[in-house]
């Protein structure tokens, strides 16, 4: 087997057998990646593994991989960044799995993506260290991933103006053909995507308009990338924020 040394950050896992489990990691060296991960409920100490894969946790890895096998493996595993509020805080681990969902749906790709993996390690970090507006932060997530993605807004934004999700681009003057952001989810889409993470809590969003950003948010993701649709952790988050 050929080794390799890698980070990759946790977006999903599955039971395999009695004491196995199958987990999708987005990989800095070749994109998303599954891992078979044998022996959880070993008394050998395999149990941690089970322990770091957690949605969204951040890993540092040495990689197996074969040509006889689909699957690649771990040789050593260890936390890349040690969590100190992310897993404890309600709120931020029901974003973190809404987070680790989303990119499960939406990253299919097995090639390396810098960008994307660097804005995606950076927002674990941002996310476990953030002391205000973590009701925001699945908001500013959305908006800039959208960077990475290939479908942010191609134009600058213009005070008033709507944003056309068809041509994604913000307008003064839709097209009647076109489903558009209002104008007040415009503004919010633009102040997000300038918002430096660390001062999320001075954009001020009550509930309603939290929510109602959040569906139109997940609407555009919609015209792009239809397995958006099937992210079912959206509806913990409208219970939670």
């Amino acid at each position: 087997m050929k080794s390799y040394k890698a980070r990759g950050i946790v977006l999903n896992t599955v039971k395999y057998g009695d004491s196995s489990m199958v987990a999708q990691l987005l990989t800095d060296v070749g994109g998303r990646r599954s891992y078979m991960v044998q022996g959880i409920r070993s008394s050998r100490g395999h149990g941690s593994k089970a322990a770091l894969l957690q949605p969204m946790f951040a890993v540092e890895f040495e990689g197996l991989e074969s040509s006889r096998m689909d699957m690649h493996r771990f040789r050593e595993l260890h936390a890349g960044i040690v969590l100190r509020s992310l897993p404890f805080d309600v709120r931020k681990s029901t974003v973190a799995l809404f987070m680790a969902e989303v990119l499960y749906r939406l990253v299919r790709e097995s090639e390396p993506n810098e960008l994307l993996f660097d804005f995606v390690w950076g927002s674990v970090e941002a996310l476990d260290t953030l002391q205000e507006g973590v009701a925001n932060f699945h908001l500013w997530f959305l908006a800039n991933l959208s960077r990475f993605l290939g479908f942010s807004p191609g134009n600058a934004y213009e005070r008033g103006a709507v944003f056309d999700m068809h041509e994604g681009l913000f307008t003064t003057a839709p097209s009647a053909r076109s489903a558009a952001m209002s104008a007040e989810n415009a503004e919010i889409f633009r102040d997000l995507l300038e918002c430096d993470v660390r001062f999320l809590g001075e954009i001020g969003l009550n509930r309603n308009r939290r929510v109602d950003f959040l569906d139109t948010m997940m609407t555009y993701y919609g015209y792009h990338l239809d397995a958006v649709h099937s992210v079912r952790s959206i509806k913990i988050l409208r219970e939670v924020f």
